[in-house]
């Protein structure tokens, strides 16, 4: 464990009417406190678990791989600020760490890949392989076989998006495989009711207009596929 709690400080926020501090979950929540060597953010689309992931990736110092944004319409001198908003607690003193964002992967691996070529030496960080001659899923196991087994403090966001249900398995039997040696730390954005079911972990849903700690079985991802897949035709005529 390298860090144990997560402070909001919601009231001096200095707006409530832009993005990020107009998200109910991030002003209602006091802090996390963070206990298990795998962390799961559970929560419907926009309700405030990537921006917190991110604004956790800075306040630890991970250099954030991203491409220039482009701005519809108005530009937010509020878009990148809830940095400055929380408060981290280190157990043992800083590490370094990285972020993966399913949507700026390829451009990374173009980068990695590029490297790589000009010193062979650094496959050895992205599982052996140049990440391009591998499929979407493949590429992204393999880097993260290489890059997870250096010490480090791991934040993901929905690295399921390109992962088969079998590769998703496979993700799960890596990470119980690091966890278990103490030396890394996940913190993970998700909908993915499979690694979800990650023995053990700590799952923190955005749901209820709040953030609070809930059980695999209390989170909608699981209610709504077991629901799902136990009556298939009942659960979508019921949602028309």
């Amino acid at each position: 464990m390298y860090i144990t709690q997560v402070k909001l400080h919601s009231e001096y926020y200095p707006t409530d009417r832009y993005y990020p501090f107009n998200i109910p979950t991030l002003r209602r929540t006091a802090a996390l406190v963070l206990k298990k060597p795998v962390v799961f953010f559970v929560g419907e689309n926009g309700s405030g678990k990537s921006t917190l992931l991110e604004a956790l990736t800075r306040k630890c110092g991970v250099h954030i791989w991203d491409k220039q944004k482009r701005r519809a319409g108005y530009d937010n001198p509020y878009a990148d600020r809830l940095v400055d908003f929380i408060d981290v607690t280190w157990a043992n003193g800083h590490v370094p760490g990285s972020l993966f964002r399913a949507e700026t992967f390829q451009e990374m691996v173009d980068f990695l890949d590029d490297a790589a070529l000009c010193d062979p030496g650094r496959l050895a960080y992205q599982g052996g392989h140049l990440l391009n001659t591998l499929s979407h899923g493949e590429g992204m196991l393999t880097y993260f076989q290489g890059r997870y087994h250096i010490k480090g403090l791991y934040f993901l966001d929905e690295p399921e998006a390109a992962l088969s249900p079998a590769s998703q398995i496979k993700f799960l039997k890596l990470l119980q495989l690091l966890a278990a040696s103490g030396q890394a730390q996940f913190i993970i954005a998700t909908h993915s009711p499979i690694l979800l079911a990650y023995p053990d972990a700590q799952i923190f849903s955005f749901d209820e207009g709040h953030i609070e700690e809930v059980t695999y079985e209390e989170t909608a991802h699981y209610r709504i596929y077991k629901q799902f897949f136990t009556d298939r035709g009942a659960y979508l005529a019921s949602s028309q």
